[in-house]
């Protein structure tokens, strides 16, 4: 019966789809949704004067960010991910460096923004840290970082180390974008600026990425354990992780890349093909007889040189 019992548990703890609880997720999630409803519906209407507080745009864009930080960080993803699959560790690292970070800037309106940071040293410091040359490289800085093998294998067993890289990937992610869809429009880049950008943070992942397709061997021994999660071998999970970097990160770019093109250039080809914008675009109206008629009469005749007053 002892047997029995042994036999069982062990069985319950090499299961990967065990239920593990994970209270600090909880308590991070219901602390932003608690922040966020209370500056919604207590600092807004102090500072907003007039217009909504928080628009329908943005209150959607918070209530997908939300979940994705939860799903992205809670049983089963999180779990999967440090004990079984690198390929979900990189799923759960793209949706919070690639996927989570615009939608939560995109959620926040500028009063709020202006309301956290105000406009000392605190809105310098960011202002700072978000330009474009910067935050690039200390985004792709701890993306290396967290690529490095004996990181690797260290933070999946350490959960500080662990749950501190997924908050330095995350700040740094929101500094990445802040240029092109930040509640600080002045630090927005030019149209034409955001593609070059967002080409350029497409470009850097790609060397991890190719590093972990084409590597022979076993990168990561935490991963190599003999439970396989949908019979995914070690090999087969290094070589998809490396995929969905490349390839799954890249075309997410580049979509917004054909996004922004098509924002910014195809207003000026629409209706009559004309190359002015809305602002020099005139009512277009017909002169007719009665229109010259009327303003002839509306002038006053000249008076006659040879009539004397």
């Amino acid at each position: 019966m002892i047997a029995i019992l042994a036999d069982r548990f062990i069985s319950e703890l090499i299961n990967p789809w065990r239920f593990q609880p994970h209270p600090e997720v909880w308590l991070l999630v219901v602390a932003v949704l608690g922040a966020y409803i209370y500056a919604a519906s207590v600092i807004g209407p102090v500072v907003v004067k007039a217009g909504p507080v928080i628009t329908t745009k943005q209150r959607n864009a918070f209530i997908v960010a939300i979940l994705m930080l939860w799903l992205a960080s809670d049983w089963p993803v999180h779990d999967i991910a440090e004990e079984y699959l690198y390929s979900v560790h990189m799923f759960q690292h793209m949706v919070l460096s690639y996927f989570m970070p615009p939608l939560v800037l995109l959620a926040i309106p500028k009063w709020l923004f202006e309301s956290v940071f105000g406009c000392g040293r605190a809105r310098r410091v960011i202002s700072f840290l978000a330009k474009p040359v910067i935050a690039g490289v200390a985004f792709n800085l701890i993306v290396m970082i967290t690529h490095i093998p004996d990181v690797v294998n260290r933070s999946v067993s350490n959960a500080p180390m662990h749950y501190g890289l997924h908050v330095a990937l995350v700040l740094t992610a929101l500094l990445v974008w802040m240029p092109i869809c930040g509640p600080d429009r002045q630090l927005h880049l030019q149209s034409g600026g955001k593609m070059i950008y967002l080409f350029l943070m497409s470009v850097v992942p790609t060397v991890p990425a190719g590093w972990l397709t084409f590597a022979e061997g076993v990168v990561y021994k935490h991963y190599d354990i003999a439970v396989r999660v949908w019979g995914v071998s070690v090999t087969t999970d290094q070589q998809v992780a490396g995929a969905m970097m490349k390839i799954g990160g890249s075309f997410f770019l580049w979509a917004i890349i054909v996004f922004i093109f098509f924002k910014r250039f195809t207003p000026a080809f629409s209706g009559d093909r004309s190359y002015l914008t809305t602002k020099d675009i005139q009512i277009d109206s017909t002169l007719t007889f009665e229109d010259i008629q009327d303003a002839f009469g509306r002038v006053p005749p000249a008076p006659d040189p040879n009539i004397k007053s």
